[in-house]
């Protein structure tokens, strides 16, 4: 983090407060603990693929995907990079809107208690996918599953 210049940390932050994104996805599988998977990810997308190389440049992490419409996604989705990368990236060089800094306060919520395991317990597992349920409000969000379409904890309710 010491390597960064402030200048370009923080171009980097701004940069992705205003085009980047915090994602928490709902994988349903036989083969998953209690039929479910969270896979965290940060991404950013652009036409222009030159921030997105800083961005991987400087966080040491991370891959860049090309869509055929020819949209460049920078991506991580590797936990450890998250906790030991990512993160730390924006806890130095944070967020100015209220938006960012919500989301970021909840991923990083989510991807310490992934670190620790606690997903793997159904009442861990509800937590995520509670704080899941606030990640990313607004205009334009959709998710495939919601935290009524696991099974397991609403049978736990009943």
């Amino acid at each position: 983090m010491n390597r960064i210049p402030s200048e370009i940390g923080y171009y980097l932050a701004g940069f992705v407060d205003g085009e980047g994104s915090f994602n928490l996805s709902l994988r349903k599988g036989e083969g998953y603990k209690y039929g479910w998977q969270i896979g965290p990810s940060f991404n950013v997308s652009q036409k222009d693929k030159t921030n997105l190389l800083l961005l991987q440049k400087f966080l040491r992490c991370g891959r860049i995907k090309v869509r055929k419409d020819g949209i460049h996604s920078f991506v991580v989705e590797d936990l450890e990079s998250l906790k030991e990368k990512v993160i730390p990236f924006f806890e130095k060089f944070f967020f100015l809107s209220s938006k960012s800094k919500i989301n970021f306060k909840i991923f990083k919520e989510v991807i310490s208690l992934m670190s620790q395991k606690g997903h793997l317990r159904l009442e861990g597992l509800e937590k995520v996918l509670k704080l899941r349920e606030n990640l990313n409000q607004g205009k334009g969000r959709t998710r495939k599953y919601s935290l009524k379409d696991v099974e397991i904890l609403n049978k736990r309710k009943i």
